[in-house]
């Protein structure tokens, strides 16, 4: 089960009148320590968790069991950014406009433990405004429909895995003029896709934390154990263990392409208008 988290007691407004100037609060304050902001929200991290709220690399996975808490995690990281970068804009990305609502709901639910006012932004139907004039704002998993924001300075795209390269490739470069953070957050699927790509071959650029079920305080060992002869080892591997296995479908094994390959290799230059000309004679 994911960590408890303090609800608030009150609806969150969601007037779109400007705030009050009493409301407003300093950009320049010190920000405290990641992980005792998250406990002011009711949030107590374990030790991975925690190592995600406080990293400050500028590309991040996390590769994750069901049920660590990925998503309420993910909010807090949202959240302190937001409250501790005045002007921010958080895009919260996922394979559909439900999931990303769902986080922003739970990055919603910290701010009223906070006593943070939030408001729309008036252009997007996930969206939160914060009285320091950052926003968190979630978006569908169709990248037709997302073009448009700029300068972001914390992406956070959920379950990632699931997220189509297509869409990956848009809200990429909405992190470029702000030179923004981004995190991948996933439970694996297949051996393809830029998740599995970037946890694999993404190099030193990207902070990796890996949380299997078995290192989850959480779940139970009974529990994982009665999950594998319900689920089969193929599906609990990639559900519990954070294991990227084949598609079934695939033609050949994942493992023995990549041993095949040999990066020292030149591709053949061939000369396809003089191969056609050699071919009519």
């Amino acid at each position: 089960m994911e960590p408890t988290i303090i609800m608030p007691s009150g609806h969150l407004a969601t007037s779109s009148l400007p705030f009050s100037e009493s409301e407003a609060r300093p950009a320049d304050r010190d920000a405290p320590d990641p992980v005792a902001f998250a406990a002011s929200l009711g949030f107590r991290p374990d030790v991975q968790q925690a190592a995600v709220l406080r990293s400050t690399a500028k590309q991040g996975i996390l590769n994750c069991t069901r049920q660590w808490g990925k998503s309420t995690t993910a909010a807090a990281l949202a959240v302190y950014h937001a409250v501790h970068t005045a002007g921010a804009l958080v895009v919260v990305a996922s394979p559909s406009e439900k999931q990303s609502a769902e986080l922003v709901r739970k990055a919603a639910g910290m701010l009223g433990t906070l006593g943070i006012r939030t408001k729309k932004d008036g252009i997007h139907s996930i969206s939160l405004v914060l009285p320091n004039g950052s926003r968190i704002v979630g978006v569908p998993g169709n990248e037709a429909t997302v073009r448009g924001l700029s300068r972001v300075t914390l992406l956070l795209i959920d379950e990632a895995a699931r997220v189509p390269d297509e869409m990956y490739n848009a809200v990429r470069p909405m992190l470029a003029t702000a030179e923004g953070t981004v995190w991948l957050l996933s439970t694996p699927w297949w051996t393809a896709g830029f998740f599995y790509e970037a946890w694999t071959h993404g190099g030193e650029e990207w902070e990796r934390i890996s949380v299997k079920a078995t290192d989850c305080p959480r779940i139970s060992d009974e529990w994982l154990e009665k999950e594998r002869r319900h689920m089969g080892e193929q599906a609990f591997r990639r559900e519990y263990m954070t294991e990227f296995v084949q598609d079934d479908d695939a033609a050949f094994d994942a493992a023995l392409i990549e041993e095949a390959v040999d990066a020292g290799l030149l591709p053949i230059d061939v000369d396809w208008a003089q191969f056609r000309r050699d071919r009519r004679y």
